[in-house]
Parts: C-alpha cells; structure tokens; sequence
C-alpha cells in the first residue's frame, strides 16, 4: 500500500475532473479524496496498491476527455490514512 499526493494543472475545473476522478478511483480500488483548489488547480490524496496508484496516475496525466493537463505534481508520502472511500469536496 502507498499513498500519493497529487496537484494537477491545467483546466482541470469545470470538466468533470473531480467525478471523473472518483469513478477511475473506485474502480481501482483507491481510497482518498479529490478537490478543487482556488488557484484552478486540482488536488488528490490517493492511497492503494502501489500498481493501482500508478495506473491512477498515468489516469490523472490525461484527465476526463474535456480536461487539458498542462502538469501533475507527484509527492509520495510516507504515512498511510484511513480512508473508507473516495471523496469528492
């Protein structure tokens, strides 16, 4: 199991990242949480098997099919949380 925090650029807002997020999520396996920032950007803590988290993140590169990724911001943290489920704030 790892965890990852994510910070994804671009126009991510307003393209159904966020649900989109939680579906590609689920269907891993991957517990978290995905928001939107003020600054545009969006922000994901995801945690699951290491493999899953990687394909989540080659997800996350390209988006929902409306998003434009101009970067993602990868840090592995050390912790792992409690997550139940996906969420969406």
């Amino acid at each position: 199991m790892v965890r990852v925090h994510l910070k994804i650029y671009g126009q991510v807002q307003g393209v159904f990242f966020r649900q989109s997020a939680k579906l590609e999520a689920e269907r891993n396996g991957i517990v978290g949480w995905v928001k939107n920032l003020g600054d545009g950007s969006v922000e994901i803590m995801a945690q699951g098997d290491k493999k899953l988290v990687d394909q989540f993140i080659k997800w996350c590169r390209g988006g929902p099919p409306f998003a434009q990724i101009e970067k993602v911001d990868i840090h592995w943290e050390k912790d792992l949380h409690d997550f139940d489920e996906f969420s969406v704030f």
